[in-house]
């Protein structure tokens, strides 16, 4: 399978399950099998972290389309890159890197133009309460993460979303430890405050 070839990213709903955590030995051998050229190997590894990395793009963007996109170009780099994986580390953090990578260009290519974020009209019409409610919450949450600032957003939704340790993300985003939990905590804060302004918190607590 060409690199610049990819398959279309499939548009992955941010509710669906972010990840499969396949085994260490399971994993190298995918990656072996990638390098020495098998198509069905690239396909494999895409589809085991394809909506992870979507999932964390779209929190990144707030557009679906730009999400698709980083997603695409993530694994496009990830493929011609594999060679310089280090089997003795995980693998999550160091795809995670090339996905912030991405993401950050995007952001830095808008410019000073604010995250818009997308809400879908009549999005839980026909369905039941509690999805509509978790859908809506969701919703409310990526207005309140487009708001932060793109290092905290990142930091926190890293920790929160990816379930990377504070080690990690403080490698991913190439900062002190210190700084990376300030950042997850007054990402929390500032959160927390929107969906209370909002009154989305109301009757939670």
């Amino acid at each position: 399978m060409n690199h610049e070839t990819l398959p279309p990213v499939r548009r992955v709903e941010e509710d669906e399950a972010c990840d499969i955590h396949p085994g260490t030995d399971d994993l190298r051998q995918t990656v072996n099998r990638c390098l020495a050229g098998d198509q069905f190997a690239m396909m494999d590894l895409v589809e085991r972290f394809q909506a992870s990395v979507f999932a964390y793009c779209y929190r990144m963007l707030g557009q679906r389309q730009d999400a698709e996109d980083a997603t695409q170009e993530t694994f496009i780099r990830v493929l011609r890159s594999l060679a310089r994986w280090d089997h003795h580390r995980d693998f999550r953090p160091w795809l995670m890197t090339i996905a912030a990578n991405r993401c950050r260009t995007m952001l830095a290519a808008r410019k000073r133009r604010p995250v818009v974020c997308e809400i879908e009209p009549g999005l839980c019409e026909g369905d039941s309460g509690d999805w509509c409610e978790a859908h809506q919450l969701d919703e409310e949450i990526q207005m309140g993460l487009s708001r932060i600032s793109p290092e905290q957003r990142e930091a926190f939704v890293l920790f929160h979303e990816q379930n990377l340790s504070y080690q990690q993300i403080a490698d991913i985003l190439g900062c002190p430890l210190g700084t990376c939990k300030t950042w997850i905590y007054r990402a929390r804060r500032q959160l927390a405050t929107w969906l209370q302004h909002r009154q989305v918190l109301a009757g939670r607590h």
